[in-house]
């Protein structure tokens, strides 16, 4: 994993490794810039290394492969060897035995549809000499960032969006991406916080041609969002498919030149992978997590008992408030884009120190979006009942709910006044309800495509939608942002593309049955792991933020927040409203940590990398 940039703008040798200097903790182990000047065109490219496999310098990049292909590659293709068998089999030569010369050779044999043959995260871009081109892509889920700047003539990419900014004097600050953020917490894709600049979509290409300047950019994999592919086999055939799976996603996640380990949570999906890579090596595994002093926030102790039972190498990282304060100093550092899950911070901790034993770390994320999982999907169950009572007799309980001085029943009382559950759902994933504006989420985010149509039941739609915005904007960025920060890659076995196909082909009573979430997934974990381990309710990955805002951290929020000069530094928001909220939260009235922390963000973003920018 690494950090890649290039340019067609004529920057000098000494401004583009300035900018790789950025994002420098991306890639620490080699910074490499190569400038190809053509007859009427200059193609730059720059990487910063973090070396996994093949650590000779005959892989350091930009890399050339032949003649005339040249590659800046971040991530890695799972897949490559097979691939590299059989493109010996088709008479290519390989002097490394690194996966980025395989994306070269199987790029000159199936042109662009090579992307269709990785299995892997990736974001990388080849300069094509011969066809005085650039061609670039994201890998399907959106494992590995990729920012660009386009202006019709000139273009401009890299693995941060700091370091495009750098030297760039034609960049303003986006009002609309500032109204996205305070709905979604992130800025959802293609958007980014300045107006110039894009991300590339998840499981998309692209070909750029030097000379007319033109970006032509297409999909090259979706999942199936209309149901048509259908599992034939029973609930026994299932598991059995999916563990084979699972195995082989781990598997060829272990393999690396570098010491590896596993984020171990205690909970199912990470235990899971624990559990398949304990099976799958020679020796001990190392495995990591996370305790916290504060009551409530500590379950490190469950972690430790599936450790136990798999006899791992298991590893207790500590976090206290002063840990904890440190990181949010430099929390724009290394997330240069506004970004308000607050599981960033105990993930940039996590990462911390694992990375001081090892260099690849195997997590289990997706396994809520592919199998059913996460609590909120029982709860639009219920609101699905309460959606199919007509409309004008929900509003006049609303109009009554209304009434009530409790928070949660005016909650409920303004999604009985909402069309339909899937607005409902929309809602509870995009609310800030201090917000000036209101946004027409329908014109602004293409991939409700996969919440509103009638081809598939609630819960498929649902974690389809979580799938492509909520895993992808945020999971992804959170996890890449925290482990590169300390120049530590992660893995992600439960979002092969693979098995991400194979979930959506499944009966949902596979995977939801009798109010069990991830039944599949958990049936197939309870074979290697005893059940009653388990037996506990479902936790997220979260920090004591609401006794810290209370406690040692208030007179920094107050200081940043509670007083309208401060606040008028934000745009589109309503700072009488936030005043209030915030003393609520102070007093106990209301848990508004989540609030305050996205607020708290975006003020911290605006006043050091913004600075200086016009927002429009």
């Amino acid at each position: 994993m690494c950090g890649i940039y290039g340019t067609t703008i004529q920057y000098t040798e000494q401004q583009i490794k300035a900018k790789l200097k950025r994002t420098a903790f991306r890639g620490p182990d080699q910074m490499g810039v190569q400038v190809y000047k053509g007859n009427k065109s200059q193609v730059s490219l720059g990487h910063n290394r973090l070396s996994i496999i093949d650590l000779d310098a005959r892989s350091n990049q930009p890399f050339k492969y032949v003649s005339n292909i040249n590659i800046v590659f971040n991530g890695e293709i799972f897949n490559f060897r097979l691939l590299k068998a059989e493109l010996l089999q088709k008479g290519y030569k390989f002097r490394t035995t690194s996966d980025t010369e395989v994306i070269c050779a199987a790029y000159l044999e199936y042109g662009e549809n090579c992307v269709r043959h990785f299995n892997g995260m990736f974001a990388f871009v080849l300069y094509d000499e011969n066809k005085n081109l650039l061609f670039g892509a994201r890998d399907r889920m959106g494992q590995k960032p990729f920012y660009y700047y386009h202006n019709g003539k000139q273009f401009e990419f890299s693995s941060q969006i700091s370091s495009i900014q750098l030297f760039n004097n034609n960049l303003s600050i986006s009002n609309k991406a500032i109204k996205l953020y305070l709905s979604w917490g992130n800025i959802p894709d293609p958007f980014s916080i300045f107006n110039e600049i894009q991300k590339l979509k998840a499981g998309h290409s692209f070909v750029y041609k030097l000379e007319t300047g033109d970006l032509n950019i297409k999909q090259y994999w979706d999942i199936d969002f209309q149901g048509d592919n259908h599992f034939k086999g029973s609930f026994i055939d299932a598991k059995e498919s999916l563990e084979v799976l699972v195995k082989d996603a781990v598997k060829i996640r272990l393999f690396a030149d570098v010491p590896v380990g596993v984020f171990l949570s205690g909970g199912v999906d990470s235990s899971l992978i624990s559990a398949m890579a304990q099976k799958t090596s020679d020796a001990k595994i190392k495995t990591f997590s996370v305790k916290f002093n504060e009551k409530g926030f500590d379950e490190s102790v469950y972690a430790q008992r599936v450790a136990n039972h798999l006899n791992t190498d298991h590893h207790v990282i500590e976090c206290n408030y002063n840990e904890g304060i440190g990181l949010i100093d430099n929390f724009s550092h290394f997330y240069d884009e506004p970004f308000a899950d607050s599981s960033a911070v105990p993930s940039m901790l996590l990462s911390k120190y694992t990375k001081q034993q090892v260099t690849v770390a195997l997590s289990g994320d997706a396994g809520d979006e592919n199998f059913i999982g996460y609590h909120r999907y029982d709860w639009i169950r219920r609101a699905n009942i309460l959606m199919k009572t007509p409309h004008q007799l929900r509003k006049i309980i609303a109009s009554l709910l209304y009434l009530s001085p409790y928070h949660r029943h005016k909650t409920i009382a303004y999604i009985l006044k909402l069309n339909n559950v899937n607005d409902a759902y929309l809602k509870v994933m995009s609310s800030f309800e201090s917000s000036k504006h209101s946004i027409d989420y329908l014109d602004q985010i293409t991939e409700t495509k996969y919440l509103y149509h009638t081809h598939k039941n609630l819960y498929e739609r649902v974690s389809d939608f979580d799938l492509k915005t909520y895993l992808n904007w945020d999971i992804n960025t959170k996890v890449d942002r925290a482990s590169m920060a300390y120049s530590l890659e992660v893995r992600s076995p439960l979002q092969d593309y693979r098995i991400v196909e194979f979930a959506r082909s499944l009966p949902t009573k596979f995977k939801y049955s009798n109010g069990t979430m991830k039944y599949l997934l958990k049936e197939l974990l309870y074979d290697h792991i005893p059940k009653d381990i388990f037996n506990r309710p479902k936790a997220g990955f979260t920090m004591p933020f609401a006794e810290w805002f209370r406690n040692e951290l208030k007179d920094y929020v107050l200081d940043e927040l509670y007083n309208q000069k401060e606040l008028a530094t934000i745009t589109n928001i309503d700072s009488t409203e936030i005043n209030k909220k915030i003393k609520a939260h102070m007093t106990g009235k209301r848990n508004n940590y989540s609030f305050i922390w996205n607020l708290l963000v975006l003020k911290q973003w605006l006043s050091i990398n913004g600075k200086g920018y016009s927002i429009k």
